[in-house]
């Protein structure tokens, strides 16, 4: 076939596909996640989600179960958001062998909930004694911590306000008569700092707005002590586009992560299943005789047997991976087509080009793969389209089970986290729609495609 025709081919074809409205809402879609795939470095607010998904020291910074960011539109009270605090104050005094590194972060807190924790970072090497403090916009001051800490090469020093303070602000409270009867154990430390705070007054957590300024004091007593940089985050009650799970990994970045592997999925399943269903399909028909029932005998066999129960029996008795899924899926999906295939191949099988081929001496693989193979890669394109679908939500039920590649982020792990964890009981939403409805649109796109391809290249699905 000449370049020209085969032009002029996809031209008529896509005449006709233009047509089809559900089509073009696939293609749409699929340029969607194709645009996520392609740029998914760029998109991924975490880069080494993909490697250290379930490296819960990665995530330690984020808030645990915040909901997200955008949720503040539609509330009456607005919850702090997650944020890193840039602006600070560098002052360095020298006495003698001894040094004083003193910082002043800024944060300007304007909500109605206070967020989780404040996480003060600093690298470098040494022994270190770190004094915090925070001053109020009332005037008032709260010590947080005085410690003594060591910082080792490479590591970094890591100090969390609501686990180490909590005693130092609560004796704060003692100091102005203001726990009378009040039940501070669910309160976190950050409610107490964030509030305003009236002398022989119960606490009440009713917000403190205004600006907050975090002091901290670095005593190093060796030269060889030394510090590189530090940071201060505001560890909010709401991040990021989809929140975070209780583990405080970053649900927009997993479901981001998790597009091509749905997409490996999907594809290399059905391009696996799809091509040897052809091929068996039109080598039944073309053998014909005692093979051709011995072929579908086979194929009888393989369609009888239950996917499902042979994944979850496989992905329990071998280690999960995903390429052992996908060989299973492509070793059961190929009955699907053979049955339309094998009528369509006996058709072709009468052609007068078929009986002139083997009558000029052609072998049988040349005739099948030569001549009637061929014929049938529309069909072969369009059945592929639909067995995505179907292909990732088998891979989702699995790791809904526990059995999938706990090496790779898919959305079906996004799920069973979710399911496991209790996303639904405790209300967290944004842990359960986003991946689930990933897994329909992924689907809904291949879905259209395949409906629309399979209407124009089979006529008796065309309506006037």
């Amino acid at each position: 076939m000449r370049w020209t025709d085969i032009k002029d081919s996809i031209r008529d074809f896509w005449k006709e596909f233009r047509k089809v409205k559900s089509g073009l809402i696939g293609l749409v879609l699929l340029g969607l996640f194709l645009f996520v795939l392609f740029f998914e470095p760029i998109l991924l607010p975490f880069s080494e989600t993909n490697t250290r998904w379930k490296d819960i020291t990665y995530w330690e910074d984020n808030p645990a179960s915040a909901a997200p960011e955008w949720i503040n539109l539609f509330t009456s009270k607005k919850r702090a958001v997650s944020q890193e605090l840039e602006e600070s104050r560098l002052d360095e005094k020298n006495a003698g062998t001894v040094r004083i590194i003193e910082e002043t972060f800024v944060y300007d807190y304007r909500y109605d909930v206070a967020p989780s924790d404040l996480i003060f970072k600093a690298s470098g090497s040494g022994n270190v004694t770190v004094i915090m403090s925070i001053e109020r916009p009332d005037g008032r001051k709260i010590d947080l911590m005085r410690k003594p800490m060591e910082i080792q090469e490479g590591k970094e020093l890591r100090i969390a306000i609501d686990k180490t303070s909590k005693n130092d602000v609560l004796n704060f409270l003692k100091k102005l008569n203001a726990l009378n009867g009040v039940t501070t154990q669910t309160l976190k430390t950050t409610d107490i700092i964030f509030s305003k705070i009236e002398n022989s007054v119960p606490f009440t957590p009713d917000p403190l707005k205004g600006e907050y300024r975090i002091l901290v004091s670095m005593i190093l007593q060796k030269e060889s002590d030394r510090i590189d940089s530090t940071s201060m985050k505001v560890a909010g009650r709401v991040q990021g586009i989809l929140g975070t799970d209780n583990s405080k990994r970053d649900i927009w970045s997993g479901v981001l992560a998790g597009v091509k592997w749905a997409l490996l999925i999907g594809l290399l399943t059905a391009v696996i299943s799809v091509s040897i269903g052809v091929i068996y399909g039109v080598m039944s028909a073309y053998l014909g005789g005692w093979k051709d029932s011995l072929m579908q005998r086979i194929f009888e066999i393989f369609i009888s047997v239950p996917l499902l129960p042979v994944l979850i029996v496989m992905s329990a008795v071998f280690k999960p991976s995903i390429w052992v899924i996908i060989l299973i899926m492509s070793i059961f999906y190929w009955v699907g087509p053979v049955k339309t295939v094998r009528s369509m191949g006996l058709q072709i099988k009468e052609e007068t080009y078929i009986e002139a081929s083997r009558a000029l001496g052609a072998s049988n693989a040349r005739i099948i793969f030569k001549h009637m193979v061929p014929l049938l890669i529309p069909y072969a394109f369009a059945s592929m389209a639909l067995y995505v679908p179907g292909a990732i939500v088998v891979e989702a039920t699995i790791s809904l089970l526990g059995l999938g590649d706990a090496t790779i982020v898919t959305w079906g792990q996004i799920l069973q986290s979710a399911l496991s964890g209790g996303a639904v009981l405790s209300g967290m939403w944004w842990w359960v729609v986003p991946p689930g409805l990933a897994i329909a649109l992924m689907g809904m796109t291949f879905a259209f495609v395949g409906f629309a391809m399979d209407k124009i290249l089979n006529p008796k699905l065309k309506t006037r």
